[in-house]
């Protein structure tokens, strides 16, 4: 099937079950005596210098993630990788990073730390290996999640061969869309940090993590200030809603598989192919037969898909998402604009997905 060495294999469900109880686990060593009960508090404690309870909540996702440290911060995914990138480079310093389409936040936070990068295509691992050598960059950056569909590096691998060369070099991995979803992080897989979205598995707005190494106590100082913490309550609410993510998420995963299989035994008229990608979430990327995909898109919301994302799997994602290939996609195929559709089916069933395409593409 077309991109599929592409796929990076996630949790089954079996495995994602044994995950939710290793979370519990890790909760129920840190908060006592009914504490799950209390919302937290606010403020800045004189010993933890942020709230007692987000510092315990980040001694949590440290020993879930098995990193050393772990951080909360404000900006979600995004937030966290400016706060992490901040702490380790100075403006001038440069990175290695992917030779593909960045995703768009990221670009941003490159321009206005003033970074310099290096690219290099990570699907060749000779290339990989001459640039690693001679580069003067202090920190190595891949993203977790494919940049575009002709991605075919492992991430371990790409890790290992880094520090192999340069033991000293950073690696920094972008985990988002992939936190609880695979078997683990980079960070996991011999990275020295990973940053992600708490959104993203199922918590509130706007709270991003950085698990990894000492530059986390250089953010923590960074956000001393009161306004800048993750206050207690969200911390808390980011923690209850953890131990759901992994089984609603393997679900989800499992859901595409089935989806991608009826869509190409020809469950749906007007669909040439179907095809998944972890263009950030696992998802079926559909080519249509006809240039009609806008109106696929608009027409599907009629019969109750999303056809826009709120943080792309949160908690607000129950029906199906069907929309636009993600824009770094789109720079690598730009044909997809008119004959491409990005589902995710997130908490429906394949079914649902099905119905709603053939209803949107009935007129066609």
């Amino acid at each position: 099937m077309k991109y599929q060495e592409s796929v990076i294999p996630q949790m089954s469900v079996e495995e994602a079950t044994k995950k939710q109880f290793e979370i519990v686990d890790f909760i129920t060593k840190e908060f006592k005596d009914n504490e799950m009960f209390q919302d937290g508090d606010r403020g800045v404690h004189p010993i933890y210098k942020r709230p007692r309870t987000t510092a315990k909540v980040e001694k949590v996702m440290a020993n879930v993630f098995g990193a050393n440290q772990a951080v909360l911060v404000r900006g979600s995914g995004t937030g966290a990788i400016r706060s992490l990138l901040s702490a380790l480079l100075e403006p001038g310093e440069s990175m290695i990073i992917h030779s593909a389409p960045i995703y768009m936040t990221t670009k941003e936070t490159i321009r206005m730390l003033g970074l310099r990068t290096e690219e290099v295509n990570f699907n060749d691992y000779d290339a990989l290996k001459q640039n690693v050598t001679r580069s003067k960059a202090k920190v190595f950056y891949i993203q977790h999640a494919r940049q575009q569909p002709i991605d075919t590096y492992q991430l371990k691998e790409v890790i290992q061969i880094v520090k192999s060369i340069k033991p000293e070099m950073i690696v920094v991995v972008d985990d988002n869309y992939c936190a609880l979803k695979m078997p683990g992080l980079g960070i996991q897989a011999g990275a020295d940090y990973s940053t992600f979205s708490g959104f993203k598995l199922l918590g509130p707005e706007g709270v991003g993590v950085v698990v990894g190494e000492s530059a986390i106590e250089i953010i923590q100082q960074r956000n001393y200030s009161g306004g800048s913490q993750v206050q207690g309550p969200e911390a808390m609410e980011l923690l209850r809603a953890l131990p759901f993510a992994p089984v609603s998420l393997a679900i989800q995963s499992q859901q595409v598989e089935i989806l991608c299989e009826l869509l190409n035994k020809g469950e749906v008229h007007g669909v040439k192919e179907a095809y998944i990608t972890n263009s950030q979430s696992k998802n079926v990327i559909v080519e249509l037969k006809e240039p009609v995909a806008q109106e696929v898109i608009e027409r599907s919301k009629t019969f109750g898909a999303a056809t826009y994302p709120v943080g792309a799997e949160s908690r607000f994602e129950l029906v199906p998402m069907i929309y636009r290939v993600s824009g770094s996609f789109l720079e690598s195929t730009p044909e997809l604009v008119e004959y491409g559709l990005r589902i995710n089916p997130m908490k429906a069933g394949a079914e649902t997905v099905i119905r709603i395409l053939q209803n949107a593409l009935r007129d066609e």
